[in-house]
């Protein structure tokens, strides 16, 4: 049996049915089951009794109580498909740990690794979670927030029941901060700045696309450039004031300078060509966000192979510590 786990309402899940979010979260949990836990009063969104037809809101909290291990498994006829890591692969999940703690661990999520399952993804985050057990075997370590899949970098993780509520509180209310590292198209100019432009969701070719809209939801990024590579590319640093899906990179295209590797916001622009990866070149560098136990939690995170490899091919800097926010006078 898992324990009472609470949730945060993400940006890409706002506006879905309550229903269809715990067929993505827990695809083996009945809809008879879901049904009972909720008429009962078991599951509970901001506190208050719910039913399957409602839509969430990024933000909401979503209560749910002890299930059977089987809820997280995707159900077939007669059988459950547990998920078994292998020695290598746990060792490979402990290789990512950057800071440790009896509440919380931060990982360096690779590039190219999906925070949780979806259509088509069998290898993600949330499956590996138990190689990051360690000594506290009565509990399963759980997300609080998430990357999109090609992003690399910090990723926070609870250890316990307390730690996951008190992270998803920072989330919620916007205590945990974060800075990305990002290459550019160009330079931009001015060179340190706000965006301020507000996002929705639009179909399109190829699937839903966050777009720049009047009508949108507000959306603020703070960046600041570190290094330019003439007038080709830039090092950008980006600290997001709101959770957007795909903020940053929407922002970055519609100032004309796309994150380099997006072909989804950037089309043709956004790959450089010679030396430097197609990959997208997005990290999530560094996150401060307050400690379950109270004080700080500080974490920074080394760039992915493929970013490391074109700040060797510009000559620059990779461990660069400054705060390019407070040098830039944001703070």
């Amino acid at each position: 049996m898992s324990d009472v786990l609470h949730f945060v309402i993400t940006d890409d899940e706002d506006g879905i049915r309550l229903d269809r979010w715990f067929k993505r979260h827990f695809p083996g949990l009945s809809h008879g089951d879901l049904s009972r836990l909720m008429r009962t009063g078991q599951i509970r969104l901001d506190g208050g009794r719910t039913k399957p037809s409602d839509r969430v809101q990024k933000g909401q909290d979503i209560r749910v109580p002890p299930l059977d291990e089987g809820a997280t498994q995707p159900r077939q006829a007669g059988r459950k498909l547990p998920h078994s890591i292998s020695d290598e692969e746990k060792a490979e999940v402990r290789s990512w740990v950057l800071y440790k703690d009896a509440q919380v661990i931060a990982i360096n999520k690779p590039a190219g690794l999906a925070t949780q399952g979806g259509p088509g993804i069998t290898r993600h985050v949330d499956g590996l979670l138990d190689a990051l057990r360690f000594d506290r075997k009565d509990e399963r370590p759980r997300l609080v927030h998430r990357l999109d899949k090609d992003t690399s970098g910090v990723l926070l993780i609870a250890r316990t029941v307390r730690a996951a509520s008190a992270l998803a509180d920072a989330f919620k209310g916007r205590d945990a901060h974060k800075v990305y590292w990002a290459l550019v198209n160009g330079v931009p100019s001015p060179q340190d700045g706000k965006i301020l432009a507000p996002m929705e969701k639009q179909p399109g070719h190829g699937g839903e696309r966050m777009v720049v809209t009047q009508q949108g939801k507000p959306a603020r990024t703070l960046y600041a450039t570190i290094e330019q590579a003439g007038q080709k590319a830039a090092w950008v640093a980006l600290k997001p004031l709101s959770g957007r899906t795909h903020q940053l990179r929407v922002h970055c295209a519609h100032i004309g300078h796309v994150i380099v590797g997006d072909g989804k916001y950037g089309g043709a622009e956004a790959f450089l060509g010679g030396l430097v990866s197609r990959k997208l070149h997005l990290h999530a560098r560094r996150m401060l966000c307050p400690h379950p136990d109270g004080g700080l939690i500080d974490v920074t995170a080394p760039l992915p192979s493929h970013m490391k490899a074109t700040w060797d091919t510009f000559g620059w800097i990779a461990d660069y510590r400054e705060d390019p926010f407070e040098e830039a006078g944001f703070v």
